[in-house]
């Protein structure tokens, strides 16, 4: 079920003071800035929610998320379930460091399809903002103005597939709850799948505590039923879960132990921070080869298989990446035949390695991954590309698939809107720690020299540096960073 209608959620990114809400008020006509010190300090503190009449009179839901780096968290809670995106940038600062971790945040949730506001044209040359903004999410249309952002909202909705029509189980993380006097406890999130109506018993998880739904509204219009992709506030009878818990009509063990698959590789025995729906618990890394990884969580996650995750640093506070869960209810363990159908994307002498780390690794016989073929092709021609690989969109679907295998199997890395054979990043790597060492800095200009590229390459290779912690933004330059 796709078009028309049918519901989707869209969710504002991008950094502090860079009109989010204000955009969000001209485009509903709601300010989501409901709490006193919201208002007082003209920031947003606490998530914010709003309808979305679009040229062609569809709706959409609006979930308004703040800015602050400190406030990262309750970006997350409020961008999991989203459908896409409305990332932000004012044109007196350009991107600015939360439009660049709002972003990671959005690609850690698979969140691929959206829209670029430049913001505050008035205050300075909208030009370079929405230059920068292409660069820095090709995928997506750059808009200016309320009228013309309502229009390419529109257009990308139009494209997108709802989940109203998917078979499931109503399924709610809850990000607000309070109470109503004379109608008791009313909670909010975005339905991710299913649908609720009034009778309805849902779980209370992880408590497992029953609840009975006395009436549903979606966007303060009371509603038979709500279906998945929509904004809902339910009034249950019977129960009062607070935020971070789940509303689901089918039992869910709580997870403690996931394996997942990362679009990053983090350092084994790390402690990280993960955040899943509007839950996050601290947690132990195993690494499991490649890009997989296991998480060994300190608090319990209402987690499902292919369900998506962002990790998190603990100090300073950063976000790593992110990705999905293969397995919600993991056993501890290294790598192992839990894995081996994952493990068909490596090559045999790289699955072979493995198995000398990991004795009980299974390595599947010779000519049981025919399509190791076509992945030896491509790596061949990411390798040829250097450091000017094609961006995304200039692949095909099948060649797209091959390279999210590739990138999943840690054979090759996605940096910005390009994918890179790994030698290639380290070569950059090794080039840029040089340069430093002898002269202090780096600059974009001087890496561009130095690479004989684009500035739009060396922006995007000198951002997956700073993000490796190769690097650290200092001004215009960067100096070393703690892994250089």
């Amino acid at each position: 079920m796709g078009g028309g209608g049918a519901p989707l959620t869209v969710g504002t990114a991008g950094h502090i003071d860079h009109g989010k809400t204000t955009l969000v008020r001209a485009l509903t006509g709601v300010d989501t800035d409901r709490l006193p010190e919201e208002r007082r300090r003209g920031m947003t503190i606490e998530l914010g929610y709003a309808p979305l009449v679009l040229p062609s009179g569809r709706s959409l839901s609006v979930i308004d998320v703040p800015g602050h780096e400190k406030l990262v968290r309750t970006m997350v809670a409020g961008a999991t379930g989203i459908d896409l995106f409305l990332l932000v940038i004012a044109a007196d600062d350009g991107v600015m460091p939360q439009t660049r971790e709002h972003l990671a945040v959005l690609r850690s949730l698979g969140v691929s399809r959206g829209v670029v506001a430049i913001t505050k044209a008035d205050l300075a040359d909208p030009a370079p903002a929405a230059a920068a903004a292409r660069e820095l999410v090709p995928e997506a249309e750059v808009a200016k103005g309320a009228a013309d952002v309502a229009a390419a909202l529109d257009r990308v909705a139009g494209d997108l597939r709802s989940r109203a029509g998917d078979d499931g189980a109503a399924l709610v993380h809850v990000d607000r709850s309070f109470t109503i006097r004379g109608a008791g406890r009313v909670v909010t999130g975005t339905l991710w799948s299913g649908s609720i109506g009034r009778g309805d018993e849902l779980l209370v998880l992880p408590a497992g505590t029953r609840a009975r739904v006395r009436e549903v509204q979606v966007h303060d219009v009371r509603v038979e039923r709500a279906l998945a992709g929509q904004r809902v506030a339910v009034n249950l009878r019977d129960a009062e879960p607070v935020r971070g818990d789940v509303l689901s009509a089918e039992p869910l063990e709580p997870s403690h132990i996931l394996d997942v698959e990362l679009d990053t590789r983090i350092d084994h025995g790390a402690r990280v921070h993960v955040h899943h729906g509007t839950r996050e618990s601290a947690a132990r890394v195993a690494w499991l080869g490649g890009h997989f990884h296991q998480l060994r969580c300190e608090s319990p996650l209402i987690a499902r298989r292919d369900d998506r995750i962002v990790v998190r640093s603990v100090a300073p506070a950063d976000t790593l990446g992110g990705g999905r869960i293969l397995d919600p209810h993991a056993r501890r363990h290294g790598p192992s035949t839990d894995l081996t159908v994952h493990l068909t994307r490596l090559s045999r002498g790289e699955a072979v390695q493995l198995q000398g780390q990991f004795p009980e690794l299974h390595v599947p016989p010779q000519g049981q991954s025919p399509e190791l073929r076509g992945a030896e092709a491509m790596l061949e021609r990411l390798k040829a590309a250097g450091y000017e690989p094609p961006p995304q969109g200039e692949f095909d679907a099948d060649e797209q698939r091959l390279l999210g295998q590739l990138r999943h199997a840690g054979r090759a890395e996605r940096v910005g809107a390009f994918t890179f054979h790994p030698d290639v990043l380290a070569d950059v790597r090794e080039r840029v720690v040089a340069i430093m060492r002898a002269e202090g800095t780096i600059t974009l200009a001087r890496l561009r020299d130095e690479l004989q590229t684009s500035r739009r390459y060396a922006q995007a290779l000198l951002e997956h540096l700073d993000a490796q912690r190769v690097t650290r933004r200092v001004g215009d330059e960067r100096v070393p960073g703690s892994r250089a």
